[in-house]
Order: structure tokens, then sequence, then C-alpha cells
């Protein structure tokens, strides 16, 4: 009614102006008031969820997310909004890791040895879904108590472990293991740790933290702690960095020493799906062990002295990344392992060797590499690669005299010395911290060549445009004065100076830099960062660039709210090019909004970029895809319920996949399932219906879909490449459907503010 949406609009309009304001409790204050007038009004619900989410507040945001969807299932934002927030609460990894029968298994039988030996007291740290103390009370375990960190993940367990009829016999405590004491929260101490608190790069949970505290104030003597572990890792060549010499770039995954202590020294990857394959250019070597049944070794990790390992190279090529991994030992008879070869839901530790990128490696050969515990974080350390003929003078000279092993390490430190080593002095070199998607941009020779063609064509026809324009000018100046000395008489390069290029990439962007170095044209970055700022200086210097061509738009701007205003009073832009499709596979968040926006500050014959997006998709079958979606049943989680509860947090749209090596059966050709063209769209709401020809039987189980970005009418650039910087997305289907070759299904694909949703049945 007129009366409610009157109310809704004063309600958003006020609670905009408070948060201005930072009157937070107001907001909150005015949501419940409105929401006692209206309890079943699914906007303001979401509009509330919104607030929180914005905030921070991502649990409580989710609660009123999902009782908007409740109240009307076809309310789109809030299902959107859902799905977003879901991704926060509940990792991709629970569902994998729950569907890992192998993995289920095995802590099965190892927590049911240890409790039938006689540890019948148990506390399970970081339960998740609370799948490892129900494990332990079916094993027979009299007393099991469980902590979460997480509101949502402890809320979760406690439905499962009602629904499996534990609630009166496992005790779940929202809190951390560390804020955990006895006899407030526990009665007494417990025979039996269990945890799963690691992740790819081992020790990035906090693990060895909460097993030294449970170790000072939670265990029972013997104490008992499930898991022991040893790592395993191998040194790869995966494609190389190849940037300006002038400037030493690096990203927060780096053990250089230039990076903040509190950056994760890793990535994660998982080896077997990386586009281009690796090859392991060293053998499987064992990096560490640590006993969790040790506390004085766990104590002294972070100040164990740095190990060095001496590597023999096994293959050629160049030394790119060290991946490591690890294998949990449960008990004497059970192990689990992470690595590249496994059937296995995790993913590999990937340490980038980036002071050694680009050295060829060879067999005789051998890499010298420290590995060490620093800030809670395994560390590895490339030290130097040693040829054969300096490698056997050293093991001679250290066989000859075993007794002076002093000496034999002097040498084999001048030996270091001489060599071309990874921490090399680069005191005089511009230093530029860059994001690991900013520097897989660079990379992207396609992205970089197409972007140039398309500028070329563009700067050229609008400098074209220009001739003409001045010259007509200057013909009737002079039919109007022809005494006049001061006629037009500008060069063609002085006339392009007048065009303006904005380039509002996200992130590190040289496209500044190609637009003049194929023109002398003003052009305006919109990077922020003092240091990118001075790298992009840095970079157009080396290339010739005149520094007054260059422009950091930041720099103008009064207000930070947008960056799409006129370049100065009366002037409009030439070019605008925009970042419209994420890393992950997604299209940006208000694309379409911000291309009306910029077409208001073109000039008449000025242009953006891109023009126009394709999306395209197909159907396929994927077994992968499915477990990373959603607990598929009882049987992979031993007869326990836990799907209806965790599903509940899954998400329609998958993104980051790696399409090229994703397990999967394509059963239809590639279509078009949709355009955006930017040049003209005004609305954020598409919506397309196609029939798609199926070609091999079997079960649809997604539809993966990448774009085809319309630099010019020529000029297109393809997100599924795998020379790409881009990832792709797929929808997975809540129900996988049948299909044989000659099936026609029908695909709805609905486009509502940046996000795709689809709807697909039998033609």
């Amino acid at each position: 009614s007129v009366t409610l949406e009157s109310f809704q609009h004063t309600l958003f309009k006020w609670a905009e102006e408070l948060n201005s304001l930072s009157r937070i409790q107001d907001i909150f204050d005015c949501y419940e008031q409105a929401l006692e007038l209206y309890p079943n009004n699914e906007v303001i619900w979401n509009s509330m969820g919104e607030h929180l989410f914005s905030l921070g507040f991502r649990d409580e945001a989710a609660g009123y997310f999902h009782k908007s969807i409740k109240l009307n299932p076809d309310y789109a934002e809030a299902r959107e909004n859902f799905y977003r927030v879901a991704n926060w609460l509940v990792e991709r990894w629970h569902f994998l890791m729950l569907n890992d029968k192998k993995r289920n298994v095995a802590y099965q039988r190892a927590i049911q040895k240890t409790v039938q030996s006689g540890c019948m007291s148990v506390l399970d740290i970081g339960t998740g879904t609370g799948i490892l103390s129900m494990f332990a009370r079916k094993a027979g375990a009299s007393h099991v108590y469980a902590c979460e960190l997480s509101k949502t993940m402890y809320e979760l367990a406690c439905e499962v472990i009602a629904s499996n009829q534990m609630a009166g016999q496992i005790k779940v405590l929202h809190m951390k293991s560390l804020d955990m004491e006895v006899p407030k929260y526990l009665p007494s101490r417990v025979s039996l740790v269990v945890t799963e608190t690691v992740d790819a790069g081992l020790f990035g949970e906090g693990i060895v933290e909460s097993l030294i505290h449970a170790w000072q104030h939670l265990l029972l003597p013997p104490k008992f702690i499930l898991n022991g572990l040893f790592g395993r890792v191998c040194l790869n060549e995966a494609g190389g960095l190849h940037l300006n010499e002038t400037i030493t770039w690096y990203s927060p995954v780096s053990n250089e020493s230039c990076v903040d202590d509190t950056s994760e020294p890793y990535t994660t990857e998982r080896m077997r799906q990386v586009p281009g394959g690796y090859t392991p250019l060293t053998d499987y070597f064992q990096a560490l062990t640590i006993d969790f049944n040790n506390p004085q070794e766990l104590e002294e990790l972070s100040t164990r002295k740095p190990c060095r390992l001496c590597l023999p190279i096994v293959k050629e090529g160049v030394l790119d990344a060290i991946v490591a991994w690890f294998v949990l030992q449960l008990d004497e008879d059970v192990s689990l392992s992470t690595g590249p070869d496994e059937e296995t839901c995790w993913e590999q530790a990937v340490y980038p060797v980036q002071g050694g990128l680009g050295q060829f490696v060879k067999p005789g050969n051998t890499l010298i590499v420290d590995v060490s515990c620093n800030n809670a974080y395994l560390v590895f350390h490339s030290v130097a690669i040693l040829s054969h003929e300096l490698r056997m003078e050293i093991e001679v000279n250290t066989m000859s005299d075993q007794s002076n092993s002093l000496a034999s390490e002097a040498e084999l430190c001048d030996a270091l010395a001489n060599l071309q080593t990874t921490s090399k002095s680069k005191t005089n070199l511009l230093k530029c911290m860059l994001e690991s998607s900013e520097i897989a941009r660079l990379n992207n020779t396609q992205y970089n060549e197409r972007f140039k063609s398309a500028l070329d064509n563009i700067l050229s026809s609008l400098t074209s445009m220009d001739d003409e324009v001045c010259f007509s000018q200057a013909i009737d100046d002079r039919s109007a004065d022809m005494n006049c000395e001061n006629s037009n008489g500008q060069s063609s390069s002085d006339l392009t100076s007048d065009m303006c290029v904005l380039d509002v990439s996200e992130g590190f962007s040289i496209l500044p830099l190609v637009a003049a170095k194929l023109r002398t044209v003003k052009v305006f970055s919109s990077l922020e960062k003092i240091q990118q700022q001075a790298a992009l200086c840095a970079l157009a210097e080396s290339n010739d660039i005149s520094k007054d061509l260059l422009e950091f738009w930041h720099n103008y701007l009064e207000d930070d709210s947008t960056l799409l205003q006129r370049p100065q009073s009366g002037k409009l832009w030439s070019v605008i090019i925009l970042d419209a499709i994420e890393v992950c596979g997604l299209i940006r968040q208000g694309l379409v909004e911000k291309a009306a926006l910029a077409r208001c500050l073109l000039r008449p014959e000025g242009r953006l970029l891109p023009q126009c997006i394709k999306i395209y998709g197909m159907l396929i079958e994927s077994e992968t895809l499915q477990r990373e979606s959603a607990v598929q049943g009882k049987e992979a989680t031993l007869g326990f319920n836990i799907a209806p509860f965790i599903n509940q947090f899954k998400v329609p749209v998958h993104v980051f996949l790696h399409l090229s090596t994703l397990p999967h059966i394509r059963l239809s050709e590639p279509v078009e399932l949709l355009m955006l063209d930017l040049m003209s769209l005004v609305t954020d709401e598409l919506c397309s219906e196609i029939r798609v020809q199926v070609h091999s039987s079997g079960r649809v189980t997604a539809v993966p879909f990448w774009y085809e970005i319309y630099l010019d009418t020529d000029v297109c650039l393809d997100t599924w490449n795998d020379t790409s910087h881009w990832k792709q997305a797929a929808f997975v289907l809540d129900n996988p459907i049948q299909v044989i070759s000659g099936d026609e299904l029908r695909l709805k694909i609905q486009y509502h503010k940046s996000s795709i949703s689809m709807i697909v049945n039998h033609g």
C-alpha cells in the first residue's frame, strides 16, 4: 500500500541519516519499532540485515536475511544477501570435509580406539557441526564437551546434536577453548582432546596455542591429544613472474622481510587442478615433525632454531614455489595425508619463492632451504642454489675433516655469499606490494594486448575526429580574419593532449600508461596507495612517458564517495575504463549503475571500456561441484544426520573455479546466456530464456559460466582461458536433471544487481 511504501521510504532514509551520524544504537531501536508495527514485512527484515552486515555483525545479519526469505521465498535481494553472508559464516570447506568419507572413517576409528582404551571424558575444540563429538559419544565416552567460537556454527552444532538424539549427552559451549577454565566451564579436566583446527599451512588456525593451553589447563594425566603430524614438501615450477627490474614487486603472500609479520606466508591451491599443471623439481621431503602429545615441543616450536635442508634438484625447470602439506597421525595405525596425490578435501599450502623467481634449476643443482616457525606459521626461506661443482667441493672438504664442522659451515657460508641468493640486497629498488590477483593481471598477456589494441583503435578514431573539428575551425577562423597570425596551428600530437582517459580499474593497473604510450593523452589513474602511485610513476619514466601526462584522480577529489566525476568544469572524459569482472568469476557489484553514470561523463563521441559483455555457459555433470556445494546424504557422515542443517547454508553459485581442470563431463556445447550492453543499459534487472541441446547423456548438475568482454567492436577478452587471471563461476542445481543425447533443456537466466540466477527445466 501507499502508506507502507511511504513508511519504508522514511525508515530507510532516516536509518541512512543515523548511520552518517554514527548513531548505531538508534538505528537498531528504529528497526525494532518498525518490526513491531510490520512483523511480517520481508523488506524491513532484509534492510535491518544489511545494516548489521555492513557493521560487521554477520551472524546476526544472517538471521534477519533468513527470516526475510521465510516470509517471501521469491524476494531476490534477501536471497542474494543471505548467500553472501552464508559464504562468510559457513566456509565451503565444511561441505568438502563432511563429504570426505575416508577422513570421517579415519577419525571415527581413531576416536573409538582411544575412548575404548580408557579415555572416557572428551573435549572437542572447534567442533564445527559436532561430528567428532558424536563419534566420541557413540564410541562410549561418558562425558563429551565441545566448544565453538562462531555463533552460527555453535547453533548449527546444537541443532545437529539434538537431531541425532545426543542433546543431553554432549555439552556445547559458545566460546574459544583459550577462555575455558576448570571448574567454571568444565567440571573437571578431560582425558582426551580432539581437534582439527588446522588449515592447509598447518598452524594457520592457531592449533599450537590451543593445544598448549589445553595441556596446561584442561587435560588430565596421562593427557592424550588425538593428532600428531609431520609435514611433507616439494618444490615446483608453475609459471614465472617477469616485471620491471627497477621495482621490487611482492605480494602479501611472501617470505620477504618487507611483508607485514602478521601476513600469512602462503596461499592455498588444489595442486591437481592448477591450470597448466606443475613440475616437482625435488623429491618429496619431510620438513617438520611435531608431536602434539609433547607439550615441551609445542612450547618451543616458535623459538626452535631454523632447520637447514639441502635438497637435490631432480628435474629441470624454473623455481616458482614450495608446496607443503601434512600427514595427521591420528594414532599408531591411522593417518590422513593432505598431499596433492591424495583424493582429499584438503588444498595444499603454496609458498612463493619470490626472490628466486626466474631461476632455472637442473639435476645436479642443490637448493638450500631454511625451515622455521614464525608467528605460528610454518615458513620456508630459500637461501641459495648450489651448482654441482660447488656442492662437490664443499662435500669433499667436509668429509676430509669431519671434526671441523665449524670450518665446513663457514665454508658453506662463504660459498653462499658468492652465489645469487634470494635474499640479496634490493635497497636501491622501489618496493611495491601487490595482491596476488593484481600480479596475475599484470601477467595476463592477452589482457594487456587486447586493451592496447582497443585503446589504439579508439584513440586513433578520436584523434581523427578532433583533427577534422580543428581543421574546420581553422578554416572558419581564416575566413573570418585572413590576417589573424594566431590561427589554430597545433600539431596532431598537441591536439591529442586535450583528450582525457580515466581508468577506474580495481587495484594496480597499467592501462593509463598503455594509453599514454599510444598517444599523447592526459591519463588519470584511480590508485590511492602512495607506494603504488610511486611504482606507476617509475614505470612511466622507464617507458619514456612524460610525467605531465599521468595524474592520480584521487588527489583531485574532495569527496571519496564516487570516482566518476568530471575531469574539470565544462570538460568531459574521452575514455573511461571500468573493471567489469571480479577475479572470482562474478560481475562486479554496481557495474550497470557505474556504466550509466560514466556515460553521462563522456564526450558525445567518447567511449566506455568495456562496451559490452556476453555471458556464456554450458551444461555439465560434475560430482566434484556437488560435493563442494552440499553434504550428500548420510553415507559420507557415517549415518549421522547433518546434511539438512548445514545445507541451509549452501549457495547456488560457486566461484574461483578452474573450469579447464575441474573434473566434469560436458553435456552440451557452450551457448550465449545473456548480453549486457554497457553503452545503453539503464536497468540492473535482465532476464532471458533459451533452449539448450543436450549432446551427451548424463546428469546435469551445474551450469558453469564465463564472459566475452568486448572492448571494441572487434576486440574482446575471453575469461575462460588458461592464461587468464580470471577464474570461472558455476550455478549448481539443487536437484540434478537426468538427460539423454538429443534432449532439450530450457534455461531461464535472471540478472539482478550483478547476481546471476538460473532455473533449468526439461524443454
